[in-house]
């Protein structure tokens, strides 16, 4: 992968490209699902192939929420996904730009009306205002425990409501396989060049 530096408009969307491509590619969500009606023996989930690709398709942009809350947390926060270097954050109007840059890319990307991005951008905010909310609680969970965020709640009632907790432990999974994969594609996109403070990788 290239290091050159790209600029403040070309960056945002250079990052919503490969979040929404690395989550097709990898397969993140159907393999989520698969995995849940194997262990759990809900083969009925998966009769219907019309209900199936329903439900892929809402859970699917569950998942892309949630890249896209993780993606943007690290970019605004200026750390490294690795952690091996010191934080540089953004300033507040230089992340609200990237956030808007990156919204606008996403949308036109995916050929969206403008219904379809004010949807997605009101359930992005509903993601980052529940989990602003739960930050203070937030700390490592054990392998048994759901993680207390809105993706999980939201994918387990979508995915199976009468067997929620199942649901939520499998979601929580899911979850941590997104927020990897949102750092491990922050860290393959080159960082910005219109200032020292505004980065995607330290």
């Amino acid at each position: 992968m290239p290091n050159d530096k790209l600029t403040m408009v070309e960056a945002p969307a250079e990052l919503a490209q490969r979040l929404f491509d690395s989550l097709q590619q990898e397969r993140v969500i159907p393999r989520f699902v698969d995995s849940y009606v194997v262990e759990h023996g809900r083969h009925a989930l998966q009769v219907h192939a019309a209900l199936y690709r329903d439900l892929l398709s809402l859970l699917q942009r569950e998942g892309l929420i949630a890249l896209t809350v993780r993606a943007l947390e690290i970019v605004a926060s200026g750390s490294s996904p690795t952690g091996k270097s010191k934080p540089r954050p953004m300033l507040r109007k230089d992340a609200a730009a990237f956030r808007r840059k990156f919204l606008t890319a996403l949308a036109r990307q995916r050929k969206w009306t403008a219904g379809d991005a004010l949807d997605f951008q009101t359930d992005l905010q509903m993601y980052e205002d529940l989990l602003a909310r739960n930050a203070p609680v937030r700390r490592s969970r054990k392998p048994f425990e759901a993680a207390n965020h809105p993706f999980v709640d939201r994918c387990a009632f979508l995915l199976d409501s009468s067997f929620m907790e199942k649901a939520r432990l499998a979601a929580s999974r899911a979850l941590t396989d997104l927020e990897e994969l949102a750092a491990q594609v922050v860290a393959s996109v080159p960082e910005p060049a219109a200032s020292p403070r505004v980065r995607l990788r330290s």
